[in-house]
């Protein structure tokens, strides 16, 4: 009998019988369940079992965190089940199934617009920062003059940033859009990347000076086909005529696909959809798009600036976290960029940075109210940085949902933020800095206002978070139990703070494992797995991992696809099938896992290559995994290496090193 056969036979009926699991699967911490009927889980219950440390949903997928030991308690799992095994890509199809259609589209846009945030957020900092130089009239012996006015050299750096701004913005929204949907829907990138050039090609007349044009203008933007004339028009910075191209250009190459035969398939299919896809995007879905893109654009502005904006504002400001939680939030991007181009400002982006705000500042009260409670603090402390950054999963996930009640009240304090900004009609002129950095994103004539609202979004959700964590005794240490609200499903998206006991195996397997290769080394230091840059654990994209969930640990944004071993150990997990992830055992008990990439699990060993097995015996230095970054970067997943102590073993205290250049094998981030 297998350890977790109990809690196995036990989590079966959990979740509703072998009736309702249509799909079950692990990755390196959580069983991942696609079920027929999500609603007959009792995720408390669930949460409850001493192997589970927290579940939640995500895409579809109920997923139970277990730890190091998910493997062994999977194999017990599928014996008292009787389930057959899946694969990742099998529980990621059936789980599609759990979600509304709205819940499905979210999703596609989600994952359109997921490989171009690296892009906005950087062209966002770069507009930001010619805001600084060039729109804030309060520098010189007056005070009424911009940097740029006054030097050479600032007036040189604004210039020259416009060539990365114009190229995120005007140029490379609508190319990366042609791009991740092509990737999306399985036709070639390339193709994509061509069609998406054909819309912003110097050749026509830039969107922008369209609405001016003169009859002497289009005499030299139009082609003039005898029979038919068009107007030569350009889609800088435009969302929807890119997403309605892409999509004609993706059924055209799959149809001539389908009836051209193979030996020519490389000639005809790339011709034909091509020509055919950019006369589509030109004569066609390109001026479609352009009108629903401006009436798209007149309707969210009529909220945000008719009679009625101070509601829209209260509303907005107050439910942009739960759209968080749902993924609606990913449509905000296509109607802020859509805004920005045809009004060059977007009022929702500063209510989005409002929000993160707030979320953060209950966290910040929690902080306070916890001070004497070194557990929580590991987590309230680096939530509470991220989200004032703007991220703001670690912060929501980790502690507001938790608790519930500061949830509510950063909810508050967002709508009432809203409110001002709306009021005082505060806009940005870019996307992609949220948080307290936000501000450099606004449009120089309201900084004062939205600084203002920053102040309302900081103190508000403290206060009531404070009174409220008061009253229910969070400073004397209640806990989450006591506090959530009785009967709801909050915890279903939330994380337990529940200990891990799966260690302990682990760590005789390690002793005994020390036997065989004679006396591993303890310098107290373990080396980054992998060179790069340093960063806090709290700042990665996953809740689990950054909420401090699975242990504490830091994370390297990688220069080179080398994993090495940061230490002499043995290895006691390895993802054989996938290659993502690494478990090491020191001679101390203490537990390493080395996650490469966030939900690269879904590609399926693609692009990874393990050097070592489980049971091996390795030293600081020798290779673990190598991992091709580019098909990381590919299928659309970030190539961020987790570094997290799992398992402290005999160690009384986790030193990290949160920042800075790291060499793989050599250079110490954590200390023990």
């Amino acid at each position: 009998m297998g350890k977790y056969r109990e809690d196995a036979q036990e989590l079966l009926r959990l979740v509703g019988g072998k009736d309702n699991i249509v799909a079950v699967t692990h990755c390196i911490t959580r069983m991942r369940f696609a079920l027929a009927d999500p609603g007959k889980a009792n995720v408390p219950a669930i949460e409850a079992l001493a192997s589970v440390k927290g579940s939640f949903t995500q895409a579809g997928q109920f997923q139970v965190i277990i730890g190091n030991d998910v493997a062994d308690f999977y194999d017990d799992f599928v014996a008292v089940s009787g389930v057959s095994e899946a694969s990742k890509a099998d529980v990621k199809k059936a789980a599609v199934g759990n979600q509304n259609p709205l819940q499905k589209a979210m999703g596609a846009i989600a994952e359109v617009f997921a490989p171009l945030i690296p892009a906005i957020i950087t062209g966002g900092l770069i507009l930001g920062f010619r805001n600084v130089l060039g729109d804030m009239p309060y520098f010189g012996p007056d005070g009424t003059q911009t940097l740029a006015s006054l030097s050479v050299f600032w007036t040189g750096v604004y210039n020259f940033l416009w060539l990365i701004g114009e190229a995120v913005f005007h140029l490379g929204i609508p190319v990366g859009i042609c791009y991740s949907i092509t990737k999306k829907m399985g036709g070639t990138p390339m193709l994509g990347i061509v069609l998406g050039l054909t819309l912003v090609s110097g050749q026509l007349m830039n969107a922008y000076a369209v609405p001016g044009a003169t009859a002497k203008d289009w005499a030299t933007h139009t082609w003039n086909f005898g029979f038919a004339q068009v107007h030569m028009i350009g889609y800088q910075a435009q969302v929807i005529p890119a997403i309605l191209a892409a999509i004609c250009f993706n059924y055209y190459e799959r149809f001539f696909k389908k009836i051209t035969p193979s030996i020519v398939q490389m000639i005809v299919v790339p011709f034909c959809s091509l020509l055919l896809g950019v006369m589509t995007a030109h004569f066609i879905v390109g001026p479609i798009g352009w009108t629903l893109g401006t009436a798209v654009g007149n309707v969210v502005m009529a909220g945000i600036s008719g009679p009625f904006r101070v509601l829209f504002g209260a509303i907005f400001g107050g439910l942009y976290a739960p759209l968080v939680i749902t993924g609606l939030h990913h449509m905000t991007n296509a109607i802020d960029l859509q805004l920005i181009a045809d009004t060059g400002t977007t009022m929702l982006w500063p209510m989005i940075a409002l929000s993160n705000i707030a979320q953060g500042s209950a966290v910040l009260a929690m902080i306070v109210l916890q001070r004497n409670d070194d557990k929580a603090q590991q987590v309230n402390i680096p939530s509470c940085l991220s989200c004032y950054l703007g991220v703001t999963e670690p912060a929501m996930f980790g502690v507001n949902l938790k608790y519930v009640f500061p949830f509510v009240c950063a909810m508050i304090g967002s709508a009432v933020a809203g409110v001002i900004c709306t009021a005082t009609s505060t806009a940005a002129n870019a996307i992609g800095v949220g948080g307290l950095p936000g501000i450099l994103s606004i449009n120089s004539k309201y900084f004062l206002s939205f600084a203002l609202c920053m102040l309302v979004a900081v103190v508000i959700p403290f206060v009531l978070t404070y009174i409220v964590g008061k009253s229910k005794g969070i400073d004397r240490g209640v806990g989450v139990e006591d506090v959530t609200l009785d009967g709801s499903n909050v915890s279903a998206t939330s994380i337990s703070a529940g200990a891990s006991e799966s260690g302990v195996g682990a760590a005789v397997a390690a002793v005994t494992s020390a036997e065989a290769m004679g006396e591993l080394t303890e310098d107290g230091a373990l080396c980054a797995a992998v060179s790069g840059t340093v960063i806090p654990l709290s700042q990665v994209d996953d809740a689990v991992f950054a909420s401090g969930t699975m242990g504490e640990g830091v994370a390297i944004e990688p220069s080179a696809g080398e994993v090495v071993a940061p230490c002499d150990a043995s290895v006691t997990v390895m993802m054989e099938e996938t290659g993502h992830a690494v478990g090491l055992t020191l001679a101390s008990g203490l537990e390493l896992l080395i996650h490469i990439g966030l939900d690269t699990v879904e590609m399926n060993g693609d692009g990874f290559q393990a050097h070592v097995r489980k049971g091996s015996i390795v030293h600081r230095g020798d290779p673990l995994v190598t991992f091709d970054r580019k098909k990381v970067a590919a299928a659309g997943h970030k190539d961020t290496v987790l570094m997290v102590v799992t398992d402290k073993g005999s160690a009384e205290k986790i030193d990290l090193t949160t920042s800075g250049a790291a060499v793989a094998g050599v250079t110490p981030v954590i200390r023990y």
